[in-house]
């Protein structure tokens, strides 16, 4: 479809890939644990680049992503790396290092995803880009996963410790919320069992 190949101009896209995915038993960093010839890391950036963000910012922490990042080649878009240097502290520190570099950047919204949910296709990130709601999150079969808009008068109120997002901003504002239905999946990745069902979705 034609619109959906055109630049998302006025949101701002935000991967997080700081965590130290302590709870995933694998051999390596649970985002460099290859799947069908890519990393799970690989697999996010792919489907975050297929999107035509203008500007994307991922925010590193716990594992060495650079040359994951170099090997992303994602053309047509401003690419900021930030490296959250208290990744130990939860969640939020790195979402917070991400609205930083936005507000630096002039971004009036962003579009916030976790790299290691590598099966949320370039689709899924353009249509809860293209929400006018102040909130959108995107839903799958009904059931809300990432990535989420958050238009920047509400950045002030995402929480700034722990391991929470934009969910407890969604229950106290819900009636600025639009739940926008997409494709592929929001499944994370944290145990082995995890690897099977990811490797059905990313080869479909």
């Amino acid at each position: 479809m034609v619109a959906e190949q055109k630049n998302n101009s006025t949101a701002t896209a935000v991967l997080l890939a700081g965590g130290s995915g302590s709870r995933f038993l694998g051999n390596q960093h649970k985002l460099l644990t290859p799947i069908l010839g890519r990393s799970v890391f690989a697999w996010s950036v792919k489907h975050l680049a297929d999107a035509r963000f203008r500007k994307i910012i991922i925010v590193t922490g716990a594992v060495e992503l650079s040359s994951q990042i170099s090997d992303a080649r994602i053309s047509g878009a401003d690419l900021i790396v930030v490296h959250n240097e208290n990744w130990q502290s939860g969640m939020a520190s790195s979402l917070q290092c991400g609205l930083a570099e936005a507000q630096r950047l002039g971004a009036n919204a962003v579009v916030i995803g976790l790299a290691d949910q590598p099966a949320i296709v370039g689709s899924s990130w353009q249509r809860v880009a293209r929400s006018t709601a102040p909130l959108a999150v995107a839903t799958y079969n009904g059931v809300r996963g990432n990535p989420v808009r958050v238009h920047a008068e509400f950045w002030p109120l995402l929480p700034t410790s722990g391991d929470e997002g934009a969910r407890s901003l969604f229950k106290s504002h819900k009636d600025l919320l639009e739940e926008v239905a997409c494709d592929g999946s929001s499944q994370d990745l944290d145990t082995n069992e995890d690897i099977v069902s990811l490797t059905k979705l990313l080869s479909q």
